[in-house]
């Protein structure tokens, strides 16, 4: 992997990684459409690391968010009352929301890493997923804010969580979905999918931190990893504030028609040209 791949592919990381439209998809098939060839366990783990730039750009965003529910949490256990304020009681539902998508990572990891050897797979998933996003939009009240969120919301959500293992469904686009359902405004429901991105991110990362070290002379990939990330974490930055803004007056629709082009697009490259 040079240095002009680990560019372009962290550029793609930020864009794609908080847009609901995929970003294991494009990491995997945007280096299959220009032939470019990597070794498969450093570019699995690459695509992993390439999310600590997101991930970087998630916390730096919501970075006061994250101190008022840390705060809140432990003051409020302190006081035997854990969910007494919102911001604990988020920081509760972040946490509940977690625990579908890592319990099925877990468990099925190698069934999950196996799809991204599938290039046509990965491509249909892209287009069935564009479907869902149509559903909620049309069926989605989109009246509650956060601070009405329950539980059995905080399940749900996280059990489309636990969807975006399939490479192609995108974490973003089945998180807000699944907030969709349950009503929630769309920059409400973005807002949650961001915040409850940070657990599974993290565990994602420390993982293949772990998997990059026992790679042999790993220290060879960390230039184009440092530029990568650096890239990653820019564009996600800003990719985030852009996102919030669109969903708070418009749908996720132009999404939607993004995944049906792109993926149809890549079955025909398959199947007629390649």
């Amino acid at each position: 992997m040079d240095i002009f791949q680990s560019l372009i592919l962290g550029v793609v990381q930020g864009l794609t990684e908080f847009l609901p439209v995929s970003s294991t998809a494009h990491l995997i098939l945007i280096p299959w459409l220009f032939n470019w060839s990597f070794d498969k366990d450093v570019a699995f783990v690459f695509d992993v690391l390439l999310q600590l730039g997101t991930l970087l750009a998630v916390i730096v965003y919501f970075f006061k968010d994250l101190i008022a529910i840390a705060r809140s949490m432990i003051k409020d256990l302190m006081a035997r009352a854990p969910f007494a304020s919102t911001e604990s009681r988020l920081g509760w539902l972040i946490i509940v929301a977690t625990i579908p998508a890592a319990i099925i990572g877990v468990l099925f990891k190698k069934y999950f890493v196996a799809l991204h050897q599938q290039p046509v797979i990965i491509a249909t998933i892209l287009l069935v997923a564009a479907f869902l996003i149509f559903i909620v939009e049309y069926i989605g009240k989109r009246e509650r804010k956060i601070e009405s969120m329950t539980w059995v919301d905080a399940l749900i959500i996280g059990c489309s969580q636990a969807l975006a293992l399939f490479p192609g469904v995108s974490r973003s686009a089945a998180t807000i979905s699944g907030g969709l359902w349950r009503g929630l405004e769309r920059k409400e429901a973005a807002r949650f999918s961001f915040l409850m991105s940070i657990p599974i991110m993290l565990a994602a990362g420390a993982i293949a931190t772990k998997d990059l070290i026992a790679i042999p002379n790993f220290m060879t990939y960390l230039p184009s990893l440092a530029l990568g990330f650096i890239a990653a974490a820019v564009v996600g930055f800003a990719s985030i504030h852009w996102l919030l803004g669109f969903l708070a007056k418009r749908s996720m629709l132009i999404f939607a028609w993004y995944r049906v082009g792109f993926g149809v697009a890549c079955l025909v490259f398959a199947f007629l040209i390649k």
